[in-house]
């Protein structure tokens, strides 16, 4: 019992069984004791049965933990010694880590007693002795771990073995560091992750364990483009196990550096790491400071040192703060990037969680401390620290237009969080009359923003005077009712507006008054806002929102029958969607007075805008009516009742309404969400009648399943097997359990009924909605494992169901079968080496959970095998549908788990006769199965059997089973034999056998998949062949290879390429095919380079050498031939050799090989030429442009290779482009890796390629950005002359400012490099901006997308700026830079006057006005200001230092306007970069 229940997927049973195994050993050991037995064998003997577990279950490191103090580290390392290895496979998998890092913890913490105890008998160990008795068994294992290539290894290891590493043995850090170098790949995390690691849990100072390297090498890592490296990094500078701690002035340094940098990164827990990091560094500095202030105020005058140190850290940490509390403000307007408002938002959530005094009730931890008034009062003292200012709130007021939803509920959050209880005046005024305005938009999106306004509205509004009214725009009757109430019913009242416009006129209801935005916003206000729904809500209000929502749940749904009546009536048959959009067609005809809708295949915007406003509607009502009533319930007062029982059921049948009238998957999903709800409030409930609402319903549900219907399968309710997955889903989380098993009974009942004699393909079958209604509740999360009890009995409904005559029927087994098997054996275990094709759950523990399968499964295979057994030459094809399914089911358990009571031993004998299916895919799945199903006892017995069954020459045989049975001896010996050295007797005599079938891989042998499959076998034997046998292959193979092609074979192909693989792993064999290569057919050339591209690793410097010349020698060949796809893969090809084996490695330069020969330039022009004229497509173009790129990269400098690289620039100029495919972006960003480095000597062609690096540094892949800054990174590497081969890949935002270095270094006077920087600023033209969004109203349902959302041209501008000051200083220095820039001022300097004229004219007044939010909330905007200060701070630059454009205006008249422009906006919700801002003050150096 013990053995076989440590897997079982039911909860706490794993738990029991291991305490059970843990007491045995207990019992064992005392009665030991008593009987004075000191050999102990049942130590021993168990021990040796765990080793014979695979590595692969859980159950065998937790027992190993618990007999690892019986038996001590030293036996169970030397007799376990695959301890270490099967350690590391478990930190590969996620749900192996936690029980492979508790057996390393248990194997340290006893290694450590053993050692303690053993010195207590002779002389005691230090820890320096101790650590190096860890590290003699464990350093090699961990520093595999954390260098490892492997994300989770490299994970697991830091997080789970590292911490109780330094628990255990303190001083093992040094003997880990020393294996460190920070520019080998993988070193650098490694090396954070220690450090990090080590002084988190012992306190040490990281900075005296490498001296001044320490510093260093953390530079390096905060600067690295690998995300892990730089969060491991910050972990380091921000951990510390006090957090009275404060940070170092270099610390603070750092984290200005780093900040700014990684705002934009593109992952997810990048940034939820980058807030926590940074939420601990300021609780350090805030606990710190206060530490001081606490100081200072008991300290005795005169102690003046200790006075100025407390002095400095205040000014310090106040001075951090508020530069961090400033800095989000700058990136949060409408035209930056998700990233980095998601980024920036959460630092300002940090800044104001950590050093505000604002308490958050629901929270136990992280509440400020007592005395925080103390802390802010001195930064307030100072001038800082003012974190709710008027200008700050509209800031956080513009992102709650933002096109992301996490933005909008981030940014409401603050501003209902920290900012005042309750917004100005003017700013509610003019955020009421916006909110109005989005409510009523037909966008979903603007409808959403307007809710969320309105419930920010809600909660900071004023208290309400008598009158109750919220502004002068909502009048609402007086009395005694709270703001919320009154807005409540303002909402409802513009609820029924849209109800009765939408009544009155359908399409214009759907541009005008479409009901969604009203009913999200009466959610949010309603149900979101703080306080009892009964304080809000009576009866009648209720009531009235009851009818409300009934009355246009029947008009949408009437809308989309295309007849009112139609939904009234008592019939749950939904409308198709072909009749669902005749409906709104006719809607359409009509509200355009009878004109026919123009024919297309895409839906008209008319035809959209009804069906958004329909079906979005549908779903908010039913999330609004689920969770009203489930507040009301929750809430129930016995002195105020809001629901009657007929309110319930008029509710019950509105989601009734819905879920069996409506197809539109949306409605359907979302209403889902607020029925299960509904249900689970009801069920819940003690009122017995209550509880009896969704009972009914579910029966309701089971009986429209099981009648017959005359509905078309297209006319099929999407939402009954829903309606029913809700009701028992509800049912399972109040512990109403027996609605689950009668839902499945009758299911299962109406399924297995026979089709009537006559049925109607065409017709919906209550047998098929049955099935589809049970795989429903399969997948459905909300009933967990509870479906499991019915699992035997659902499978074999399923199984059988795939043998029916209807087509409807075996779709609807097959996809219920697929669902219940991955509910059955759980979703496979994710590892990054793909992880095992198996899931945990072996065949002995499936059939313990599982018994009732056990035979039918087995029964199947039985018959499936009989069949297979007729007469020899009888060609009959015997089909069992179940066949494939079953063999597939059987193949993903865990093999390798042996089974002593040999239960499944039958299930082997059908196995290894369905061998010899004629099916190729059973024959296949059947090899699968055999190996799962064969205890590891039985691989040698049944090798020998099959091995046994081989053919001679003569015989006779069925190829069919051959092919099978060579399948089989295939993954059997994959699984048991890929680790053997030595071969045992069994194993020669296996090996014996298979050499004496060599005929089977040769001509003599007709069907290419036998000769295939013995060579595979062959390939998996390699290691323990005699060479004799392995020389008789190869020759064999050439000669086949060598033949001239002969008529078409099926399979012939993929054995020649299968021969071409196992060939080429031999040097002698691989030159000689790569030298006949011109000789060979194109087929195998094809495979030949495919094999290259696939995987061919280049150990072997002369099989490079040979290729490499073949290839460049047939180059023209190749592109002139008419297959695309052997021109793609010979240019991949090619591009592999050129550069190397480590081309897929950034981290590496590539070894740049010489040409044999030259190039022939027609091969070039060819290449160039495809390009240019974008001939191939995609995937063949970027090849070309790899090959183009390499073959430049080696030509030798002439003025026709001049020619050929202004001709690659246009290329990479053209297809840098965002509209281009982002696989051509990809090798733009490659070929500049490849021929860009070093840069060419020509300036023009230098500022060229620096031009295309920063197009492609703001690509919005992240993987061309990454690829990008391989570029920058390999010429830093190449003009520092490093020796390391290794190169240091620095982070995006880190190579830009490197690229325009370099620029201005090297091409500071060349012409068109004052174009190149002023390209990347936004375009000035404020008053285009500000017309287009004067013009209020959207023009389309959806909006387009730029092209490059990643893209920030108010960014470019900080980035830029600094670069064009540098410029100007340098005006004198080149006649033809002061020509440029003096073109520029007299051609620009008008306009920037004329829009600085422009933003006094629009500058807000004393108030806010619609207008100026209008403006706050455009996306060009801010881009368009950033643009022009930019300008305007340049062109001050230069009539500062040049006076040749001095006459254009007064440096000191333009200086005041941009001051006095820069002052306004800055305080009304316009926040500039740093770098403008000190550029505006006259701060910037040049």
């Amino acid at each position: 019992m013990i053995w076989t229940n440590a897997e079982s997927p039911v909860e706490g049973v794993s738990e029991l069984v291991r305490s059970a195994f843990c007491l045995l050993l207990e019992l064992y050991e005392m009665d030991c004791e008593q009987f004075c037995d000191t050999k102990k064998p049942l130590y021993f003997t168990l021990l040796q049965r765990i080793i014979k577990l695979p590595w692969e279950a859980k159950a065998k490191y937790h027992r190993l933990c618990a007999l690892l103090p019986y038996l001590g580290t030293d036996t169970v390392l030397d007799q376990y010694a695959e301890i270490p290895n099967h350690l590391l496979k478990c930190l590969s998998a996620n749900h192996l880590s936690p029980c492979g890092s508790e057996l390393y913890r248990c194997l340290i913490q006893q290694q450590r007693r053993e050692l303690c105890d053993g010195s207590q008998k002779s002389a005691p160990h230090t820890e320096l002795d101790l650590a190096n008795q860890w590290a003699r068994r464990w350093r090699p294992v961990l520093h595999e771990a954390l260098t490892s290539d492997v994300t989770l290894l490299q994970n697991n290891s830091s997080t789970h073995l590292l911490p109780c590493t330094f628990q255990v043995f303190p001083c093992a850090v040094d003997h880990l560091l020393a294996s460190l170098d920070p520019f080998a790949p993988g070193h650098l995390h490694a090396w954070a992750c220690v450090v990090s690691s080590y002084r988190a849990v012992t306190g040490g100072s990281p900075w005296a364990l490498q001296g001044s390297s320490t510093l260093e090498t953390l530079q390096l890592a905060l600067g690295s483009a690998d995300d892990k490296v730089r969060l491991a990094a910050l972990n380091l500078l921000c951990c510390s196990p006090k957090t009275k701690d404060a940070p170092t002035t270099e610390e603070m340094s750092l984290m200005r550096m780093f900040i700014p940098q990684n705002l934009n990164c593109e992952s997810s827990p990048f940034r939820q790491h980058l807030q926590t990091g940074v939420k601990r560094f300021l609780v350090r500095i805030r606990d710190g400071c206060l530490a001081h202030v606490r100081g200072q105020k008991g300290k005795k005058k005169g102690d003046a040192t200790c006075s100025e140190r407390a002095q400095e850290i205040l000014e310090q940490g106040i001075g951090f703060v508020e530069w961090l509390d400033q800095l989000p403000y700058s990136y949060l307007a409408p035209g930056h990037s998700y990233q980095r408002k998601k980024t920036a938002l959460l630092l300002l959530s940090a800044v104001l969680e950590t050093c505000t005094d604002t308490w958050s009730p629901d929270k136990k931890k992280g509440q400020p401390p007592a005395n925080m008034g103390c802390l802010i009062t001195c930064a307030r003292q100072r001038g800082q620290w003012d974190f709710v200012c008027r200008t700050k709130q509209l800031v956080l007021i513009s992102c709650l237009e933002d096109s992301t939803n996490e933005i909008r509920e981030l940014s409401a959050g603050l501003l209902l969080r920290f900012f005042p209880p309750s917004f100005p005046d003017d700013i509610a005024a003019v955020l009421l009359a916006r909110t109005q305005q989005l409510l009523c938009s037909p966008r979903v999106q603007e409808a959403q923003m307007g809710a969320l306004m309105m419930k920010v509205l809600l909660q900071k509004s004023k208290e309400q005077p008598e009158d109750c009214r919220l502004s002068s725009s909502i009048p609402v009757s007086g009395g005694s009712h709270s703001k919320a109430s009154c807005m409540v019913r303002f909402l409802v009242k513009e609820l029924e507006e849209h109800y009765l416009t939408a009544k009155a006129d359908m399409m214009l209801a759907a541009r005008t008054k479409p009901i969604h935005g009203v009913l999200s916003a009466l959610h949010r206000c309603l149900l979101e806002a703080p306080g009892s729904v009964y304080d809000t809500l009576e009866h009648s209000l209720t009531t009235e929102v009851l009818s409300l929502l009934e009355n246009i749940s029947l008009l949408l749904l009437g809308v989309l029958y295309g007849d009112p009546d139609a939904c009234s009536a008592e019939k749950d048959a939904p409308p198709s969607f072909c009749d669902m959009g005749n409906a709104i067609s006719s809607i359409i005809t009509q509200a355009s007075g009878g004109g026919e809708e123009e024919e297309g295949v895409l839906l008209s915007e008319e035809h959209s805008l009804v069906l958004t406003c329909c079906w979005v509607s549908l779903k908010e009502i039913g999330i609004f009516l689920g969770s009203l009533v489930e507040k009301i319930l929750t809430e129930s007062k016995l002195s105020k009742h809001l629901l009657t029982k007929e309110d319930l059921l008029r509710a019950s049948k509105v989601f009734k309404n819905i879920l069996l009238k409506c197809r539109h998957w949306g409605a359907v999903e979302g209403c889902c969400l607020g029925f299960t709800k509904f249900c689970a409030s009801l069920l819940g409930s003690s009122d017995p009648e209550l509880r009896d609402i969704p009972v009914h319903m579910l029966k309701q549900g089971l009986q429209v399943v099981q009648s017959p219907r005359s509905t078309s399968v297209t006319r099929r309710a999407a939402g009954l097997p829903m309606l029913i997955l809700c009701i028992v889903s509800a049912g399972e989380a109040s512990k109403t359990k027996q609605l689950l098993a009668h839902s499945i009974e009758t299911l299962l009942e109406t399924a297995r009924t026979c089709l009537p004699e006559n049925w109607d393909q065409t017709l919906d079958l209550p047998q098929v909605c049955a099935v589809h209604t049970l795989q429903a509740l399969v997948r459905g999360s909300g009933l967990g494992v509870a479906v499991l009890q019915f699992a035997p009995a659902v499978a074999i409904l399923s199984l059988t169901l795939l043998s029916s005559p209807c087509w409807a029927m075996r779709n609807a087994a097959l996809q219920l079968y697929s669902s219940l098997c991955s509910r059955m054996l759980g979703q496979r275990p994710s590892s990054d080496e793909g992880g095992p094709a198996q899931h945990g759950m072996s065949p002995l523990a499936f059939f313990f959970h599982y018994p009732a399968l056990q035979p039918f499964l087995l029964g199947e295979l039985r018959g499936a095998a009989q069949d297979l057994q007729g007469p020899s030459n009888e060609a009959k094809l015997h089909l069992q549908p179940s066949l494939y399914p079953v063999l597939t089911l059987l193949a993903q358990l865990q093999p390798g788990v042996q089974d002593s009571t040999e239960t499944l031993s039958d299930f082997l004998p059908p196995l290894l006769q369905l061998s010899a299916s004629p099916i190729y895919s059973v024959r296949v799945m059947a090899s699968k199965a055999l190996v799962a199903m064969t205890p590891p006892s039985e691989y040698m017995n049944i090798l020998i059997t099959l091995t046994a069954q081989l053919p001679g020459p003569q015989q006779r045989c069925c190829h069919n089973r051959l092919h099978g049975q060579l399948l089989q001896i295939k993954a059997i010996l994959d699984r048991a034999f890929c680790a053997v050295s030595a071969p045992s007797a069994d194993l020669c005599e296996v090996l014996s056998r298979v050499d004496a079938s060599l005929w089977l891989v040769t001509d003599a042998q007709r069907c290419p998949l036998v000769r295939a499959a013995y060579l595979g076998v062959a390939d998996s034997l390699r290691r323990l062949c005699c060479e004799t046998y392995l020389s008789k292959l190869r020759d064999s193979l050439m000669h086949d290879l060598q033949k001239p092609p002969q008529a078409l074979e099926v399979g012939l192909s993929s054995f020649h390429q299968q021969a071409i693989h196992f060939l080429c792993t031999d040097l002698k064999c691989a030159c000689q095919i790569w030298d006949s290569f011109s000789a060979l057919s194109p087929d195998l050339r094809l495979s030949l380079v495919s094999w290259v591209v696939d995987g061919w690793s280049s150990q072997h410097t002369s099989l490079r050498e040979v290729m490499q010349r073949v290839l460049q020698t047939n180059l023209r060949e190749a592109l002139l031939s008419h297959s695309v796809e052997y021109r793609r893969t010979y240019l991949a090809a090619l591009a592999a050799v050129m550069a190397g084996g480590e081309s897929a490695l950034p981290q590496h330069l590539p070894q740049l090989a010489p040409l044999e020969e030259p190039v022939l330039p027609e091969c070039l022009d060819l290449l160039l030429g495809d390009l240019e004229d974008q001939r191939g497509g995609p995937e063949f173009l970027s090849q070309a442009l790899c090959a183009a790129s390499l073959l430049l990269s080696r030509w030798p400098d002439s003025s026709l290779k001049t020619s050929m690289l202004q001709r690659w620039c246009s290329v990479l100029e053209c297809q840098r482009s965002p509209d281009a495919p982002e696989v051509l972006r990809m090798a733009c960003a490659e070929a500049l890796c490849v021929a860009g480095v070093p840069l060419p000597c020509s300036a023009a062609i230098m500022s060229r390629l620096i031009s295309t690096g920063l197009y492609l540094l703001q690509d919005q892949s992240q993987q061309v950005r990454l690829k990008a800054a391989c570029f920058p990174s390999r010429l830093h590497h190449v003009r520092r002359g490093k020796s390391q081969r290794s190169v240091y890949l620095m982070q995006v935002n880190q190579a830009l400012p490197f690229l325009l270095d370099l620029l201005l270094e090297g091409c500071w006077d060349t012409p068109g490099t004052l174009e190149l920087l002023l390209c990347n600023l936004p375009q000035p033209d404020l008053r285009s901006v500000l017309r287009e969004a004067s013009e209020t109203g959207c023009s389309s349902l959806y909006e387009q997308d730029e092209a490059n959302v990643f893209a920030e041209p108010s960014v470019m501008s900080a980035y830029v700026l600094p670069y064009l000051l540098q410029m100007a200083e340098k005006h004198s220095e080149s006649s033809a830079l002061a020509q440029s820039l003096s073109a520029w001022a007299e051609e620009s300097g008008a306009q920037v006057q004329d829009s600085l004229a422009v933003c006094k004219e629009l500058l807000p007044a004393a108030t806010l006005t619609p207008a100026w939010l209008a403006l706050l909330m455009d996306p060009r905007l801010h881009s368009t200001l950033c643009g022009l200060v930019t300008r305007a701070a340049f062109l001050l630059r230069l009539l500062k230092t040049s006076d040749d454009v001095r006459h254009l205006c007064d440096p000191s008249s333009l200086r005041v306007s941009l001051q006095d422009v820069w002052g306004v906006l800055s305080q009304n919700g316009v926040h500039f970069p740093s770098t403008l801002t000190a550029a505006v003050a006259g701060e910037l150096p040049a």
